[in-house]
């Protein structure tokens, strides 16, 4: 599974939102949630981000920029690998 978290990541990086979305949407894990959140944090869906983030034990407020949290997010998952 975190092969195809990887994969979400790397597909909103290069800006294929839809792919990372339906990846992510299918990880029940706090990673996946996670991924979830920040997707939808790039998508301006504050209040969907936010019941993400709180399902992945994370916070909002924590990275004002949701790409440098997905390249945070992928050292998390490389190093998980």
């Amino acid at each position: 599974m975190r092969v195809d978290l990887q994969l979400a990541v790397r597909a909103a990086l290069n800006g294929d939102w839809d792919q990372a979305h339906q990846i992510a949407q299918e990880s029940d894990d706090r990673m996946g949630c996670w991924i979830h959140a920040v997707l939808h944090k790039m998508e301006k869906d504050e209040s969907n981000s936010r019941y993400w983030y709180a399902r992945a034990h994370r916070s909002y407020e924590e990275y004002a920029d949701p790409m440098m949290e997905l390249r945070v997010i992928a050292d998390h998952l490389e190093k998980m690998t």
